[in-house]
């Protein structure tokens, strides 16, 4: 179209849904990774009982929130698991 300026229609939500997506994969992505290293220190002794304690409710709370979050935009798990190609699923299965 030569004289008139391209745009791309862009649905508020749709918008909303896809950046919610993201986010929430990021951050279950952060969770699992905080979840293996905090399982490790378990394992290694590194932390007393109520580090281990409080770790474990706050990995605890941010799935519950994660849950909530993904069923309020109507996402089921494997919807954050983005697909990376030859590379594979973003987040373990």
């Amino acid at each position: 179209m030569e004289g008139r300026e391209a745009r791309i229609e862009l649905d508020r939500d749709s918008v909303e849904r896809d950046l919610m997506k993201l986010i929430l994969t990021i951050i279950e992505l952060l969770r699992q990774l905080m979840e293996r290293q905090a399982l490790r220190r378990v394992d290694v002794g590194d932390l007393t009982e109520e580090q281990e304690e409080r770790i474990g409710l706050t990995l605890m709370l941010l799935s519950e929130r994660v849950d909530e979050l993904r069923g309020r935009y109507g996402f089921e798990p494997e919807d954050l698991n983005i697909d990376l190609g030859p590379l594979g699923p973003l987040l373990p299965r």
